[in-house]
């Protein structure tokens, strides 16, 4: 992609600081979106950007600054800001020093064709999408990119990683029905546009006519698409060392106990071939695959140079950690998996009985992170379960539900494993997704009722 050009940045941006230590992580990044509103293609969007982040320790107080600039100018008024913000910082005890010079583990995740692809590919494929469902609008996007990351620093330590993804997500609708479907990969070839297109028409196309149900637990269908939703929130509040060290995450005290069915066996790991593959974090330390969950049983949390500093007793950090401007939210699973299991999906519903079909949700906010409560509106295609077959439309439903709860009533995890996306595309592109199997519940609490489904 570039030539070793986000490690080259990298060694000169660290070099460029006035400090006792320094490190620099540099994202660069060439993508492209075709993004599509009533069937028309409609904010195509070329991004060719560079981003470097500089943390400087100055006298132990730790300074950042993050710029576009890569010239020499640039940098150094990079190196200028950080050194200023480390001067006004006070000491900082948390500070758990830099990696040192580490080898990284070779890992997949570039493809050559989905590097090149043209605007004017991106665009045709995304209208791959669009002529496949005629008889509806369609709203979405087809996007893909190549990055690289690279981290460097004063102790010798200097690694890079390229990277690609692309992503297709198509919501068909009219004004009394919509359906969702997505796809993601870091290899193009892997996406069939026209595939998903159809996939969300088709759901569409059962979801006119819906009703309310009454609020109360039920029993539950969610597909991965759902099912991958809650599991980043419950990852993001529950699942890093920062929030269980302080008490605020639902393993806080809980570690080593059965806490879900045995049937749940979760893991975060980067190195999987099947997700989107990184071999480092944004310190530069080697990824790790960390068993979290095994078989219902809580195992671990994912750490980060400065939270297995503040556990002490030998932590070492798994290879979780964001930049440095950033860490205050702690290390994240980024590349969470959920292990198959060995229902049909087709046969999912007759594990239910009578209960609800849930598509996808959105709209969510953590409400309780201690006790994993999170609430939503479901979306898209709804549906009533009866007598063990999918049936009529339901409206969108409000839920405050507990992802513990979840997880310790399962009757069923399909045989059939799906990569999710879980990035938004806002900041720096880092590919991340989640591998999770649909899932079969008997406690998925509604508490309201929303819009029918439709624009």
């Amino acid at each position: 992609m570039s030539d070793g050009r986000a490690l080259e940045l990298a060694d000169r941006a660290w070099r460029a600081a006035e400090a006792d230590e320094a490190d620099a992580v540099v994202q660069i990044e060439e993508s492209g979106f075709a993004r599509f509103a009533g069937s028309e293609v409609h904010q195509p969007t070329l991004i060719s950007d560079e981003s470097i982040t500089l943390r400087v320790v100055r006298d132990g107080k730790v300074g950042c600054a993050v710029t576009n600039r890569t010239d020499d100018e640039g940098l150094g008024e990079m190196a200028r800001r950080a050194a200023e913000a480390a001067d006004s910082a006070p000491a900082d005890p948390g500070y758990a020093g830099l990696q040192p010079p580490a080898t990284v583990p070779d890992v997949a995740g570039y493809d050559d064709e989905t590097a090149v692809l043209t605007p004017e590919e991106q665009a045709a494929l995304a209208a791959q999408a669009i002529e496949a469902v005629p008889e509806y609008g369609l709203y979405g996007y087809f996007t893909s990119g190549a990055t690289e990351t690279a981290v460097a620093s004063s102790t010798g330590h200097a690694v890079s990683q390229e990277m690609t993804d692309a992503s297709v997500l198509a919501i068909a609708a009219s004004d009394d029905a919509s359906g969702y479907a997505e796809e993601t990969s870091w290899k193009t070839g892997d996406l069939d546009p026209a595939g998903c297109a159809r996939e969300a028409a088709e759901k569409a196309g059962r979801t006119r006519g819906a009703t309310e149900i009454e609020a109360g637990t039920h029993a539950a269908i969610l597909e991965p698409y759902a099912f991958s939703e809650l599991l980043w929130y419950f990852g993001f509040s529950s699942l890093g060392a920062l929030s269980c060290l302080e008490g605020r995450s639902y393993l806080s005290g809980r570690l080593g106990e059965k806490l879900f069915d045995e049937k749940f066996t979760l893991i975060d790991d980067g190195l999987d071939p099947e997700g989107m593959p990184k071999a480092f974090d944004l310190e530069g330390v080697p990824k790790q695959r960390v068993t979290i969950v095994e078989d219902g049983v809580a195992k671990d949390v994912v750490w980060d140079r400065r939270t297995a500093k503040r556990a002490g007793e030998g932590k070492e950090s798994t290879g979780h950690a964001l930049t440095a401007p950033a860490q205050g939210f702690g290390p994240l699973p980024l590349n969470l998996s959920v292990r198959a299991g060995d229902v049909p999906t087709a046969g999912l519903p007759e594990r239910v009985g009578d209960g609800i079909y849930v598509t996808r949700l959105h709209y969510l906010g953590v409400v309780d992170p201690r006790e994993g409560i999170i609430t939503g509106m479901t979306r898209d295609g709804t549906f009533k379960i009866e007598g063990g077959k999918v049936t009529k439309p339901l409206v969108n439903l409000r839920f405050t539900t507990s992802f513990p709860k979840l997880v310790e009533g399962i009757l069923g995890l399909s045989d059939e494993v799906v990569l999710v996306n879980r990035s938004d595309y806002y900041d720096e592109r880092y590919p991340f997704g989640t591998r999770v199997p649909a899932i079969a519940t008997s406690s998925f609490t509604i508490v309201g009722t929303g819009s029918g489904p439709g624009l």
